[in-house]
């Protein structure tokens, strides 16, 4: 596992053959497909939006707070899934392309941990759905190692200088998802609405888990 906080070091990402007909990274055949699709005009764009949002923000992201809120409340799966993420997560039928190879890192009071891809955008689509916009975008690839606490701060999320901040560089042959700290107050809360407390931006470590109402 590679982490740094402030340092960046270079790691190689497994690229297929660069002169394809078709792109071979699966979010360039999307777009390819896409595309085409809109400019036949066989689909709308505005609900290829919607469509888009919904996975980006719901049903994606649904899966890996799933997981989150099983381990806040079962110590063995938390431990199986800090030892073999990848095993864990398929445990809940969570697996695919994108997802073969899972670190989970965990937040404490001491470490706050988060996830940035810094040559392309790798994410791990089985439990997190379709990468953010700004996940993409070269500043945050860049800015996240270089100034964390600057670009968290962006995000709303001040953290103490006593606690540090890790980042992870994630590959083509490794995914990380954060497993961000169980919020204060929730002790009597079932899995399920534990889950509900789960955001994308906390399991990315952007962010942080709803507060308990």
């Amino acid at each position: 596992m590679n982490s740094k906080e402030n340092n960046h070091s270079h790691h190689d990402h497994e690229h297929d053959h660069a002169h394809s007909h078709l792109p071979s990274d699966p979010e360039l055949r999307v777009k390819a497909i896409e595309t085409l699709l809109l400019s036949k005009g066989l689909i709308d764009p505005n609900t290829l939006d919607e469509l888009i949002d919904t996975y980006e923000n719901n049903i994606g992201p649904q899966n890996g707070a799933k997981v989150v809120a099983k381990a806040w409340v079962d110590n063995d799966y938390k431990k199986r899934l800090l030892e073999d993420a990848t095993s864990a997560i398929r445990e809940l039928s969570y697996q695919g392309r994108q997802g073969e190879n899972m670190v989970v890192v965990e937040n404490t009071p001491e470490i706050h941990n988060v996830v940035v891809c810094t040559l392309c955008s790798c994410y791990p689509w089985p439990v997190l759905g379709i990468p953010p916009t700004w996940y993409k975008s070269d500043e945050y690839r860049s800015r996240a190692v270089r100034e964390p606490r600057k670009v968290l701060s962006e995000f709303g999320l001040n953290i103490d200088s006593k606690v540090q901040i890790k980042v992870w560089d994630s590959t083509a042959e490794l995914r990380y998802l954060v497993l961000p700290m169980r919020p204060i107050g929730s002790e009597n809360m079932s899995e399920a609405e534990l889950a509900k407390l789960v955001t994308r931006n906390s399991m990315i470590g952007t962010g942080l888990p709803e507060n308990v109402k």
